[in-house]
């Protein structure tokens, strides 16, 4: 009779499972030039929100469209990476499900620079003027 999972190896199996996730942003990173665009827009709207004294509630939207956004990117790049795995040569029904992804980060991008414009533009404002 096969025995249960010890607690230990389903500790271990997560901690792995965890490992291949920060490998597999790391990689993002390394490769895609538009993720590091992310992170530095990333890194500028979190200072930001420091700097300008952000409320607690704002934080919630910020970090939820920073989020969506670093989503939507890892999503794309999964979905390119695999529809390089397949084939490189053209095909229109991968190129339309490259186009959609990119499309999905564009909107979530779109969303979060409302939502950063929202909260932080009259700040700013009111700082530089």
């Amino acid at each position: 009779m096969p025995s249960a999972p010890d607690f230990r190896d389903s500790l271990r199996a997560r901690a792995r499972s965890f490992g291949y996730a920060v490998a597999g942003l790391q990689q993002m990173l390394r490769t895609q030039p538009n993720a590091r665009i992310h992170a530095g827009a990333t890194a500028l709207v979190l200072w930001l929100g420091w700097a300008l004294e952000v409320s607690a509630y704002e934080w919630l939207w910020l970090v939820l469209a920073i989020a969506l956004v670093w989503m939507a990117e890892a999503l794309n790049t999964a979905i390119e990476r695999l529809a390089d795995a397949v084939t490189r040569e053209q095909h229109p029904l991968i190129g339309q499900a490259k186009d959609v992804a990119a499309g999905a980060v564009l909107v979530a991008a779109a969303a979060a620079a409302l939502i950063g414009a929202i909260i932080l533009g009259p700040r700013l404002w009111h700082a530089l003027g």
